[in-house]
Parts: C-alpha cells; structure tokens; sequence
C-alpha cells in the first residue's frame, strides 16, 4: 500500500503535537521532515540536523531554495534567526552525549516492546544508516512515524522484527496513518484511531496484542 500525500501531512500533524516549545528535535528523511511545517505557535523550537545546522524551519516554497541549505537527507529547508551551523562531528556529539529532547524517525518495522529496525531490508542497496542508531539509543524520546501496513498489506508493528534491528527498546510512540499507539513496560497501548479507521481495524492490521 502505498501513502497519498494527505496521509503523510496527516502524520506529520499528530507528531509535530508531541513537541514542546523549547525542545531540541531530530527529524528523520520522509514523513518527519514535513514536521516543521506545523511548528506554528512553538517558536523556540530547535530542529537539528546531523549535517550540522540547529534552527531549521518550514519547507521552502518553490523557486525560493537556497542551494546551499539542506537537510541531512539533502532536501532544501529554511533557518529562523537563531540558526546555527557546525560541522557534523559536533552534530553527532550533540546527538551522543543525549542533548537531543525527541527524534521522529521512519521506520521498516516495531516491535512490542519498541525494538527498531529501520535502515535495511537485506539483499537491497541503501544509503547506510546515517545517525539512526545514535538517535534511537541517545534522544530523550523517541517517535516513530510509518504506514501501519506494509505494501503488502502485512503489519509493520510485530511480536519481534524480522529485518535487522536499529536499536533494541528504544522506541517510546508510533504515529502511523491508523493509529497513535504507546510502548509501555507491559505492551503497546492503543492511544488513538485516525479517521476513517476503527479500532477493529487497528487491531486487524497490527502484529500484536494491543491494549485499547
């Protein structure tokens, strides 16, 4: 199954309602780089990127790119007046001595009890798994934005993963085009159903046991 834009804009609302003014956040490639389009109301929130910059803002419009600013991901974006660059060695620093409050990833699949694996599906070329790993081990806290099913319609949320892991338990919420669900000590708790779904079709589509 594939994934419209509006659903992805859909995702990116609902996580970006997780971060509170003041916070720094890392945002994975995909679905988490539409976040800082719904910041509105939180000014002094802090996006960092590893490629070195703190203080990234909405998207660019088109024909206003600056093809000297991007993402790490190399997508264009924009800087507020606090913005800061260095290089990204001290990027990674800042990520591994846990000074990062949140980060939202994409993700291949979750577990039950928040294991990660989202950089490879073995046998297929990727672009290497960039700061996932510091990410999923040192932010503060941890979101996973994602489809709920996989193209084949099978679920991405499972007992254990099958793909080779990220980062065992580090996963704190998944947001995905269904639901907003919870990683507790005992479990996945069923927090919220997206429109048009039901929790019928929550428990259905997802690979374990829910608590609702």
């Amino acid at each position: 199954m594939g994934m419209g834009a509006e659903v992805r804009e859909k995702i990116a609302r609902r996580a970006a309602q997780e971060i509170e003014n003041g916070m720094i956040v890392n945002l994975g490639i995909g679905i988490p780089s539409l976040v800082p389009n719904y910041l509105t109301g939180k000014p002094q929130v802090m996006i960092q990127a590893e490629n070195g910059i703190l203080g990234i803002g909405p998207t660019p419009a088109a024909g206003e790119e600056d093809g000297t600013l991007c993402n790490a991901a190399g997508y264009p974006v924009t800087t507020g007046n606090w913005a800061s660059y260095f290089d990204s060695a001290a990027a990674f620093g800042m990520i591994r001595r846990g000074c990062v409050d949140m980060t939202i990833l994409g993700s291949l699949q979750v577990s039950g009890k928040g294991d990660l694996a989202n950089w490879i599906v073995p046998g297929k070329r990727v672009p290497g798994m960039g700061g996932a790993m510091e990410l999923a081990a040192k932010a503060k806290k941890v979101i996973v934005v994602m489809n709920h099913v996989n193209k084949n319609g099978e679920p991405k949320i499972l007992e254990e993963c099958t793909l080779p892991l990220t980062s065992k338990k580090c996963v704190n919420m998944i947001i995905t085009d269904m639901a907003v669900l919870e990683v507790q000590p005992g479990g996945l708790k069923l927090l919220e159903v997206m429109p048009p779904f039901t929790v019928e079709d929550v428990i259905k589509h997802t690979g374990v046991k829910l608590e609702t």
